[in-house]
């Protein structure tokens, strides 16, 4: 086996790659990138098991084969080279990287052994890269780390026809997108729990792609593909209970507020200097002004005060949120004004977006915050 391809375009395609390695196994095998050569190019791939990548590259093969290599190995190889093109070689149980005068020599490991990857699943429809890659961001932040909680580690797909809804939640916080696509079946109804650190990785990796390709297979196969600009990537659904997330959602608000996204995020971010990690953040909705507050409460302990010009149409309402999750929501609507829904301080606030003061909200996003209840 023989080929010549640029550095950059493989250093890039291997580290894509590379990251749906595992870091340990029980089988030593899915460590390994499996590299596929022929007249149309190469093909690299890897696996956990749970997620698999595939990526295409054009490259001069002088010799067709197959081979499995180290995969972290290959990234830290490529990645250190200098900007030129590399020459791969294999002969017998070894395989040598050449590339200007710099030269590596590495084992190869038994690839009749290799398990075979997941098929990708039929392709279901497309969507705008850069559109999908905002969708996902914007509901990723409600998205549970906690691996011991499977069904909030992930986000929820709803497909119904030309409509696409995704839902995270962490039981503290709910982030709801709607997405528009185009689907290969007008009457498509289908739904996915999928991992959302890998949803987010692979909308980050496409979003300069034209167009994102999504494959929904059944329910009962449990495989979620995405592919463009020459990758392809597949993983397992998670098998759990996703919350009956729309209920959540109140029918109705006492209280709406509208403030300028960018200037109530810095007031919070500056209250929350003098906040303890569990405090919250308190805000006071008056007719024209948010006042934000924190700390306080005996003389040893440092307190603050921000005032942040506001229309609310309602009533004078008082809650308290954490600060955090409060500034991941100000900055998910991506919109210059913050539309805050509020019933009452013990009950969940909904922020939307807006363009301006008077602009009507930009419902294709929600983000509902709970509240902490005050002593």
């Amino acid at each position: 086996m023989k080929f010549q391809v640029d550095r950059d375009v493989m250093a890039e395609a291997v580290s894509w790659a590379s990251r749906s390695l595992p870091t340990k196994s029980t089988n030593p095998l899915l460590t390994g990138l499996h590299i596929v050569a022929d007249r149309d190019g190469i093909v690299l791939s890897g696996s956990d098991a749970d997620v698999s990548a595939r990526v295409n590259l054009s490259a001069n093969v002088a010799e067709a084969g197959t081979i499995l290599v180290p995969g972290r190995l290959l990234a830290d190889i490529t990645r250190s080279l200098p900007s030129s093109d590399i020459d791969v070689a294999v002969e017998g149980p070894r395989a040598t990287i050449t590339c200007g005068r710099s030269s590596f020599t590495i084992p190869t490991m038994p690839v009749t052994e290799y398990p075979p990857l997941p098929n990708m699943p039929e392709i279901s429809g497309t969507v705008s890269g850069s559109e999908f890659a905002n969708a996902i961001a914007q509901v990723f932040v409600a998205a549970s780390r906690d691996e011991t909680l499977p069904a909030f580690t992930g986000i929820k797909v709803d497909v119904e026809g030309s409509l696409i809804t995704l839902a995270a939640t962490d039981r503290y916080r709910l982030a709801i997108r709607e997405l528009e696509w185009s689907p290969t079946q007008t009457n498509l109804t289908t739904n996915a729990l999928v991992p959302a650190k890998f949803l987010s990785d692979t909308a980050k990796s496409l979003a300069t792609s034209e167009l994102v390709s999504l494959a929904f297979a059944s329910i009962n196969e449990g495989i979620v593909g995405v592919e463009g600009a020459g990758r392809q990537t597949t993983s397992r659904m998670l098998a759990a209970d996703f919350p009956k997330y729309r209920s959540l959602l109140p029918s109705e608000s006492s209280s709406v507020a509208q403030v300028s996204t960018a200037s109530l995020a810095e007031a919070v971010k500056r209250v929350a200097l003098v906040l303890d990690r569990e405090q919250p953040v308190k805000i006071t909705f008056t007719a024209t002004e948010a006042i934000v507050t924190g700390g306080g409460g005996s003389g040893d302990i440092a307190q603050a005060q921000e005032y942040v010009e506001c229309t609310t149409t309602g009533d004078e309402i008082s809650i308290a949120f954490n600060p955090g999750f409060l500034q991941d929501g100000l900055n998910a609507i991506d919109a210059p004004v913050a539309v805050i829904s509020m019933t009452a301080p013990a009950k969940p606030a909904v922020i939307t977006g807006a363009s301006d003061m008077d602009a009507q909200p930009q419902d294709e996003f929600k983000y509902l915050l709970m509240p902490i209840r005050q002593p």
